[in-house]
């Protein structure tokens, strides 16, 4: 106890402090004052508004005013220039080039001090006001920045605090007012009440409605029939700039995405799609496109059409077809309609649009239930002395060596055939897919080059035959749909080639696949509480390990060997081929038509209105000229 009193006193002694008369104290420079400083400065003024409409010209003139009468009244003060942005948003630097001009002057040493109306004329973003002012005050010398309605002057040692919290309130009023007009136009839209941007073929009428304008819609036309007639994007840029065709903007220069705009605007066709994309962030105003993470709106016939619908929707399917090399012409499904392959849709590697209902529904359009060969109807015929094989299973082959066995691996990268596929074609170079989707069968079968579906699966080098990567983005997408497969995944299947005569073909089954699942998808803790999300049709890994994939069979195969001796033998995508008569695995697939079958305009006479078009055109030139 003595001694903590002891310690305690000698601590008291201590703080004491000594004889004032003995300390010389040496005085900080004195903190400048912003309004009686003598010193000479030199003042940038910035001045933003956040659109470009005519009616806030005059709020704009009045800052740079007011500024210039402010700089003039501090003698000391020398005005380097007034930096202005006019009609853009205060969120994001993008497009503030006079911002980021007066940064560059600052760092070029040329201004000592920015005067600015506000916190939310300099940003409205929090990270951006408080970077730059942070980045301004550590320059030799420090810039500050005086924002004149909150009387905030950077270089104080205590504005930070008040600064952030305005810049804080800037940003939020900003969030408001986006909230604010996304909920405006959800309520029009909602009520079919649409924007009108500037369109070509369009005029704005009194009351804001869309009304032909006849010499820009003969544009219009003459852009979609040549599109439909074969040409391609920059082939009608080149004709109409030659044509001296305008622009909406008036401009005689026509590119080839200025042509894809026109060519994929649905309102040429009489119809509206509001919200195309949609903004995520209101601070950088990135637009993206909807897949629908918004409400869309379609209003059908909204106004007076230039192109019919059916025109429209026909070029749309050339459009995306085109990404895919399919030039021209007009994409259908081919469904064969007779022979063992009846109900087999012909898939193209470069037709994009139809999903799995398109594919079962040509497939249904030949394929009754009278013509089905269910495995379960066949007749176990047996002869004295046979050996009773019930309860025996044929192995899978998947358990065993993949090498010289015919399979098929498809991923999102492509689909390759093994080299044994080849071989039994006879070295075929193309080859024709067909799937049966309602009995998740695939059919390959040799074909020619001139083929409409043909296929190129294997390479000839030095006399040797290689399996080649099957491009199928246009596809692959449906075909998982059809199998029930989960994107991402990696799908190998095991074929069975069958030949009678001069006919043959590749079989697969697509029910009984192998999957290989990407390592990054799952890690070792979750493999054994794996959800139906991961793994589609209750599968479950067959390996884990440091390899790329993890192979994944059915969790159905884990309790047997293959399959009943008896049931492997009638196989479903067997039975068909074991039937009597003239196989005609060579015949051809017809068009499908559906019910909403398109009345596209014909080829001739598509031809016909282009010449017509381009002749009146050139009259017209003629006529302006004399």
């Amino acid at each position: 106890m003595k001694e903590t009193e002891s310690q305690k006193a000698r601590i008291r002694e201590r703080y004491k402090g000594v004889d004032l008369d003995e300390l010389d104290v040496i005085p900080a420079i004195a903190q400048e004052d912003f309004y009686d400083s003598i010193n000479k400065k030199r003042v940038a003024v910035y001045a933003r508004v956040s659109t470009d409409d005519p009616r806030q010209t005059s709020s704009y003139e009045l800052q740079k005013n007011h500024y210039k009468d402010l700089v003039s009244r501090h003698p000391n003060w020398n005005l380097v220039d007034i930096y202005a942005d006019e009609g853009i948003s205060g969120t994001s630097l993008q497009h503030r080039d006079a911002f980021i001009s007066m940064i560059k002057d600052c760092q070029g040493g040329k201004i000592d001090l920015i005067v600015t109306k506000s916190v939310a004329r300099f940003a409205r973003n929090i990270l951006d006001c408080i970077g730059y002012v942070r980045q301004l005050a550590a320059m030799q010398p420090p810039v500050g920045v005086f924002f004149e309605t909150e009387n905030i002057y950077t270089l104080n040692s205590n504005s930070e605090m008040l600064l952030s919290f305005m810049a804080t309130m800037a940003q939020e009023e900003s969030h408001n007012k986006s909230e604010i007009m996304n909920s405006s136009i959800e309520m029009r839209f909602r009520r079919g009440i649409f924007l009108t941007p500037p369109l070509l073929g369009y005029d704005l009428d009194e009351d804001g409605n869309l009304v032909i304008n006849e010499n820009e819609a003969e544009t219009v036309r003459l852009i979609f029939f040549m599109y439909l007639y074969g040409y391609t994007c920059a082939q009608i840029a080149d004709t109409l700039t030659k044509l001296g065709r305008r622009t909406k903007k008036n401009n005689t220069s026509w590119s080839p995405g200025s042509i894809l705009q026109v060519l994929q605007n649905e309102r040429h066709c009489g119809d509206v799609l509001a919200r195309k994309t949609w903004t995520p962030n209101y601070l950088d105003h990135k637009s993206k496109k909807n897949r629908q993470n918004r409400n869309q709106y379609r209003k059908r016939n909204h106004h007076e059409p230039i192109i019919s619908r059916d025109d429209f929707i026909a070029v749309q399917h050339l459009i995306s077809n085109a990404r895919y090399g399919n030039k021209g012409i007009l994409p259908e499904l081919q469904v064969i309609r007779d022979g063992v392959l009846k109900g087999f849709v012909s898939v193209n590697p470069r037709w994009v649009g139809f999903g799995a209902d398109d594919y079962r529904a040509a497939s249904d359009s030949v394929d009754d239930n009278g013509d089905k060969l269910e495995a379960e109807r066949f007749q176990i015929e047996a002869q004295s002395g046979d050996f009773d094989l019930r309860g025996y299973e044929i192995a899978r082959s998947q358990f065993f060596d993949t090498a010289r066995k015919i399979c098929i691996t498809l991923s999102s990268d492509g689909i390759v055939f093994s080299t044994e596929c080849i071989r039994k074609f006879n070295k075929a170079l193309f080859i024709e897919m067909l799937v049966q989707p309602n009995e998740h069968l695939l059919v390959v079968r040799p074909c020619t080059k001139e083929t409409r579906t043909a296929i190129r699966w294997a390479n000839l080098n030095e006399g040797q035959y290689y399996s080649r990567t099957v491009s199928c983005a246009a596809y692959i997408k449906t075909l998982y749909e059809l199998f029930g497969w989960k994107s991402g995944c990696k799908y190998r299947v095991r074929g069975i080639f069958k030949q009678k005569d001069n006919e043959a073909v590749v079989i697969f089954n697509m029910k009984e696949t192998e999957i290989f699942i990407p390592q990054d998808t799952l890690d070792s803790a979750r493999v054994e509480a794996m959800t139906d999300d991961l793994l589609p049709n209750d599968v479950r890994p067959f390996t884990i390990g440091p390899k790329k994939d993890i192979m994944a069979y059915p969790s159905s195969w884990a309790n047997t060997f293959g399959s009943n001796f008896y049931r492997h033998a009638q196989a479903r995508e067997l039975a068909t081929f074991y039937s009597q008569g003239i196989w005609n695995v060579n015949e051809e697939g017809q068009p499908f038509c559906d019910s909403q079958v398109l009345n596209v305009t014909d080829s001739a006479v598509v031809g016909s209105k282009i010449k017509q078009i381009i002749s009146n055109i050139e009259q017209e030139t003629v006529g302006d000229g004399e």
